[in-house]
């Protein structure tokens, strides 16, 4: 890091712990945005192709029973055990879901879709889906039901001290990365020019989430997708290597959006703040060492094996219905599925998230951003 940018960096971190007052807040509250790594079961009530409604899926998922919920994984998301820790009683319900508008007063609300992604176009190929501008739309009438609740005044209040979490872009990353499917309905454009698109519609939703109410933010940067089990098949990668090339790009859209996210700071601080959470770093640390945090397997998925259609499925339990493959221990493995970690490697990233350093999380990790007074 160069001197300029530590001390701009050193500057802003100073302004913001001098600006706001550390309490403790009474209770946890989150609206959650993004893709299939936090999506609460939304897809359960959509026609698409991007489905984790069936066993094994939510195998861990203890408040279920281990039967599945719509999240894409074994158990729980990062949010859903960011939230627990912080105190929340139950988890944000999916949007889609019947009769939810009421809960998000007391428990938030959870607006993310698998096979979404920043630009609108992102996941066509699996037909239903809803795109981070659809996601703030239902966002906004949520708060019109606070509204009409709570007043005007009181919204407001409820919506400063809440969390807004948004982890998205990867699968506008996967489509631009995949030959067969067209990016934007022709050439694909240059990696320069797609990070400044994807940056510009992420910037424009933050915007309107602000206008809307909200103080908190917390951004997520896209992991080193260039190392998950369906792109290092896609790439034909020996074992042990990741594509080079999906994660220089991803970088770059990191960096770029570390940037925009510095800048909103200067604009909207101090009574806003954007943290930035460096996934990247984060789940690059757990591939490379994956022996030091318990693992066994870095490679290849728990369920669906390492070849298309790298499809998770179980069977009824008779003779004619197949069963995809399906490891002998969860907890091993750092893939759950092709393309989505174990909930092992979301309760580790959850405590870096919660408590790390500003190499993880700038300016404030997420019980810092929790516990802000931004009065």
């Amino acid at each position: 890091m160069d001197i300029f940018r530590f001390s701009k960096r050193f500057i802003f971190t100073s302004f913001v712990l001098t600006s706001f007052h550390v309490l403790p807040s009474l209770s946890f509250t989150s609206f959650v945005f993004g893709d299939s790594l936090v999506d609460a079961g939304n897809n359960d009530y959509l026609f698409t192709l991007s489905k984790a409604n069936s066993p094994p899926y939510g195998i861990d998922f203890k408040p279920s029973g281990g039967r599945p919920t719509g999240r894409f994984t074994n158990g729980r998301t990062i949010p859903d055990i960011i939230g627990q820790t912080l105190g929340a009683v139950s988890f944000p319900p999916p949007y889609l879901a019947p009769n939810t508008q009421a809960h998000a007063i007391h428990r938030g609300m959870n607006y993310a879709s698998g096979a979404s992604g920043i630009l609108d176009k992102t996941g066509s190929l699996f037909i239903g889906r809803i795109p981070l501008s659809n996601q703030v739309n239902y966002f906004e009438q949520s708060r019109n039901y606070m509204v009409n609740v709570m007043g005007e005044k009181r919204t407001k209040a409820f919506l400063k001290k809440a969390i807004f979490s948004l982890t998205t872009g990867s699968n506008d990353m996967l489509n631009y990365v995949q030959p067969s499917i067209p990016f934007l309905g022709g050439d694909k454009v240059s990696p320069s020019t797609l990070h400044d698109y994807m940056v510009f519609n992420l910037t424009t939703q933050l915007k309107r989430l602000h206008e809307l109410g909200a103080r908190k933010f917390v951004v997520v940067g896209i992991a080193p997708l260039g190392c998950i089990p369906f792109v290092r098949a896609l790439n034909l990668l020996p074992r042990g290597k990741c594509s080079v090339e999906v994660n220089t790009l991803i970088q770059g859209y990191n960096q770029r959006l570390n940037s925009t996210l510095d800048q909103l700071n200067r604009q909207l601080g101090p009574e806003s703040v954007f943290v930035y959470a460096n996934s990247y770093d984060v789940f690059s640390r757990i591939i490379l060492s994956y022996r030091h945090y318990g693992f066994e397997n870095a490679e290849e998925p728990c369920c669906g094996g390492n070849f298309p259609p790298f499809i998770c499925f179980k069977g009824n339990n008779n003779a004619s219905t197949a069963t995809s493959v399906l490891c002998d221990d969860r907890s091993k493995y750092v893939f759950w599925d092709a393309y989505h970690p174990t909930e092992a490697v979301n309760i580790i990233i959850s405590k870096m998230l919660l408590d790390g350093d500003e190499s993880i999380s700038f300016p404030m990790n997420f019980r810092e951003l929790y516990n802000y007074n931004n009065s």
